[in-house]
């Protein structure tokens, strides 16, 4: 009797999936380490999951097919996936890694390559918003500063990215869809870093919003303890 051949096509990968997966798991515990020996801000778990969750919320809010929404969520979760070479480059390294993850996992090669370019333009040095998926990355991953990324345990030795983000209380993202404006909101303690100081350091990552915004027709509005900043 012949032996059967079973034929399968390419799997419908969720985050769900990614996030299971063991490799991705030890990879970014891995680029945080990477990060936290470099002296920067958390980049591990929680900042992926948070950057995941606010590209789904862009994308629902623009009316993305469900599809869509759970390639971003994917994308999110592995834009910093490349953290775990070196920070110079990291975008570039993390679509290789995350191509052969998915890869490895059946994806589609249609469905990656939009998640590849997302991870690869996410940085001000060198990327761009070159798809709705990658301008919703984008604005989430720079969105996201608040004082429980600080990893330096000692106040006195925080440099201005530490000081910086202990100082955002709270931050969170809202779209108006009527309005068509997306805001981030921030809550700011002055007492351990000025509003100047944040500018110093997120201008350029306020102007990669903006622009993001403005390819899904959108305005990037910024408000900070309650005055919003035009």
């Amino acid at each position: 009797m012949a032996e059967q051949v079973s034929i399968s096509g390419p799997k419908l990968i969720t985050v769900k999936d990614v996030k299971a997966n063991p490799k991705v798991k030890k990879l970014i515990d891995g680029a945080n380490e990477v990060m936290k020996a470099m002296g920067y801000t958390e980049h591990g778990h929680r900042h992926v999951g948070v950057v995941s969750s606010i590209t789904r919320y862009i994308l629902e809010n623009l009316g993305t097919a469900p599809r869509d929404v759970e390639l971003g969520m994917i994308a999110g979760y592995l834009h910093d996936i490349g953290n775990v070479i070196n920070r110079i480059n990291h975008p570039m390294h993390g679509a290789a890694i995350s191509f052969t993850i998915l890869n490895e996992m059946g994806m589609d090669c249609l469905e990656i390559a939009p998640i590849l370019g997302a991870i690869g333009n996410h940085e001000e040095t060198g990327g761009m918003a070159i798809s709705t998926m990658s301008a919703a990355l984008i604005i989430a991953d720079k969105s996201d500063v608040h004082f429980s990324r600080v990893q330096n345990p000692i106040v006195e030795t925080y440099d201005i990215h530490d000081r910086v983000n202990a100082a955002v209380q709270k931050s969170r993202v809202e779209m108006d869809n009527d309005a068509r404006t997306i805001q981030l909101t921030l809550e700011i303690d002055t007492t351990l870093a000025t509003v100047m100081e944040y500018f110093e350091i997120f201008l350029n990552r306020m102007i990669m919003c903006r622009q993001s915004a403005e390819l899904f027709g959108y305005e990037f509005k910024l408000s900070v303890n309650g005055t919003l900043l035009e």
